[in-house]
Order: structure tokens, then C-alpha cells, then sequence
């Protein structure tokens, strides 16, 4: 088994915290993405979308997409459960993962995709009306989230899931794209506090 790796990309940290979560240590492999090495012939062989983080299993397939690698995770080593453990869990999980990842995180990728100067070989070409179409976007987005969490310890439920894992994964991401947190989100600051208190917040 081998997870190919980056230590700056946000979907591969989120693996990395979900495996801190679940107690695991996988093999990797680092992809140096300023190289452009995730365009190399044999890493796309891989991943075709030429994006990490990639999971290779003993028997040579290949997963890719986060949240593709910490479901095969989830399934192999239930423990402890972060997808949620009953339907209503389960169902609640998914809602604010998809919220937190197809909405705030999306938003906060185009920003710095499209205005970064370390991404103009990769985001050809950038478009920066796009990122600042998606500003307010990413902020509204916050206010969401900090009004979910005024009632709850995390943001799916009272247990701490993979929701969580990345939400705070793009938060803490926001700085490269030059977004910051609205300081009256004071159940957000909470949450975000707990999480980093975390170990898995390291990884």
C-alpha cells in the first residue's frame, strides 16, 4: 500500500488527519506539485486527473479523491466511526461534508487557484474576476457553518466526524488564499479551537 502525498495540498491533508484520527500510518510517497511531477507519465497512470493525494493498494488499484481514500479507510477500520454510526448520523455527516467541501472549500480553491502566482502553471489560465466572484461566496459560507455549530460541539453532531476533518482542513487552508474568518463567528472560533486541540490536527 502507498498514499502519493503533498504536504501543502489540502485534499491530502485531510487524508493525513483522517488516518491521525483513525490511529493508522499508511506508506507515502511525497508529489512535488511545484515540479509538476503529478504530470509525470507514471503518476498518471495513476490518476488520470493528475491530482493527489492517490491510494495504491497491494493489489495495484489505484483510489483517488479524499474522500474516495478515507471511506476505504472507514470500511477496513470502523473505528472509530467518522462517517457516523446510525442513519440519522450517517445522513447528517454526509449533508454538512458535501456542504463543507462542494461549498466553502470549492469556493476557497477557486480563490486561490485563480490568484496565487505559485498556481499559474497549474490553473492556465487564471481568471481573476472568478476569485473574487467567489469571496463572499467562501464568507457567507462561514456564517453558515458558525450558526450550525452555536447549538453543537462539531458540525454534524456531538461526534467528531470527517465533516469536521474538512471544514477545519479549509479554514485552516484560507490563509493561502488570503481569506480570513469574520471575527464575530464566535461559535466557529470555538469549534475551530476544540479542533486544533486535537492530534490529528498536526498531520
Amino acid at each position: 500500500m502507498m498514499l502519493y502525498d503533498s504536504p501543502v495540498a489540502p485534499n491530502a491533508r485531510r487524508v493525513r488527519m483522517f488516518l491521525a484520527e483513525k490511529g493508522l500510518s499508511v506508506p507515502s510517497r511525497r508529489v512535488d506539485l511545484a515540479r509538476l511531477e503529478q504530470r509525470e507519465a507514471a503518476f498518471v497512470a495513476l490518476n488520470p486527473m493528475q491530482r493527489i493525494p492517490v491510494l495504491v493498494l497491494d493489489d495495484g488499484t489505484a483510489i483517488s479523491e479524499s474522500i474516495a481514500i478515507c471511506r476505504y479507510f472507514e470500511e477496513t477500520h470502523p473505528e472509530p466511526a467518522l462517517f457516523g454510526r446510525d442513519l440519522m448520523s450517517r445522513v447528517m455527516v454526509e449533508m454538512w461534508q458535501r456542504r463543507a467541501e462542494l461549498g466553502l472549500m470549492a469556493s476557497v480553491q477557486a480563490v486561490f487557484r485563480h490568484t496565487h502566482p505559485a498556481m499559474r502553471e497549474m490553473e492556465s489560465p487564471q481568471i481573476p474576476a472568478l476569485a473574487e466572484a467567489q469571496r463572499p461566496k467562501a464568507l457567507a459560507l462561514l456564517g453558515l457553518f458558525d450558526a450550525a455549530l452555536a447549538d453543537r460541539r462539531f458540525i454534524a453532531g456531538e461526534d467528531f466526524s470527517v465533516a469536521d476533518v474538512t471544514l477545519f482542513v479549509t479554514i485552516d487552508f484560507m490563509r493561502y488564499a488570503r481569506l480570513a474568518c469574520p471575527p464575530d463567528l464566535t461559535h466557529l472560533a470555538r469549534w475551530r479551537t476544540d479542533v486544533a486541540a486535537r492530534p490529528s490536527a498536526a498531520a
